[in-house]
């Protein structure tokens, strides 16, 4: 590929991916009972959910910048040119450390050719916005073009996602304590999106069925030639649901395809299990 595609593992592709496609990954941290652990690498999703359900509470971290100093560095030396593709700056500070390791390294090597792109998306709606980027690159598309495409696509990248418990995500900061309405004896389901890279309360929705129903609805009046697409899904330790809402999507709203992935062990950190999230391009004005 004449142009490098970089990412971190908020996107939750799974570790074949970044073998396969020549993608260099940088990993955020997991701290479980005083272990550290590599997001993707070194940690599969499913210890962070036993441990939450355990009552342990995992911990999570950036990237380190000498990581990226590593490779921004062998970029420059080697004349070559690179995207690092994001996670939300709203959800991390990943982003703004590698845009300023970048600056630094410019200071060595002037010439160095990177961009830093600051998607304000997270999990597979990240993961669908690299794997257009690797496609593109494997095709020897410019860097230009394929910088202003994983623009577009992350302005227009939907994310629908409901979790079982939204105390995980105000315990780490991600929504404020003020949204985390739980209703689990009543069995109350949280929708959720994504807006300008922040985790937004939507709806509640009693009962798993009308919360799938209520997700299909969603998408029609958001989703732009849905048969043209590929939805993305990601899951906390839930294939059973995930299958589900995969068949609803292909059977009533006809997209082109549907991909499944777990949530990583970073992400899932903060959602806990259960979750479950749906990604899709929304309708751009005419």
């Amino acid at each position: 590929m004449s142009v490098k595609i970089m990412t971190d593992s908020a996107c939750d592709l799974p570790l074949d991916f970044y073998e396969e496609n020549g993608t260099i990954l940088f990993p955020l941290k997991v701290h479980i009972d005083g272990m550290e652990y590599e997001d993707v690498k070194t940690i599969e999703p499913k210890q962070v959910y036993d441990a939450i359900r355990a009552g342990n509470l995992p911990k999570t971290s950036q990237a380190s910048p000498a990581g990226f100093k590593k490779v921004f560095t062998e970029l420059a030396e080697n004349k070559e040119e690179g995207i690092y593709i994001a996670f939300s700056s709203e959800l991390s500070g990943i982003y703004q450390t590698a845009f300023m390791t970048a600056e630094q390294v410019k200071e060595d090597y002037p010439d160095l050719n990177v961009a830093v792109i600051d998607t304000k998306c997270a999990s597979l709606g990240q993961g669908l916005v690299v794997m257009e980027a690797v496609r593109m690159a494997k095709e020897n598309r410019s860097k230009e073009e394929i910088v202003q495409t994983v623009q577009f696509l992350s302005k227009h990248m939907e994310h629908l996602f409901s979790v079982d418990d939204l105390d995980h995500l105000a315990k780490g900061g991600r929504v404020s304590k003020a949204s985390a309405f739980v209703g689990g004896l009543l069995n109350i389901k949280p929708l959720l999106n994504v807006e300008n890279g922040k985790l937004i309360p939507i709806e509640k929705i009693r009962g798993k069925k009308k919360l799938l129903r209520r997700i299909i609805e969603v998408m029609r009046e958001r989703g732009e030639k849905l048969e043209e697409q590929i939805v993305g899904i990601s899951h906390a330790d839930d294939l059973e649901t995930a299958t589900e809402m995969k068949d609803m999507i292909l059977r009533e709203l006809h997209a082109k395809d549907v991909y499944i992935t777990s949530i990583g062990a970073a992400i899932g950190s903060h959602t806990g299990p259960g979750t479950i999230a749906i990604f899709f391009l929304n309708k751009q004005p005419s």
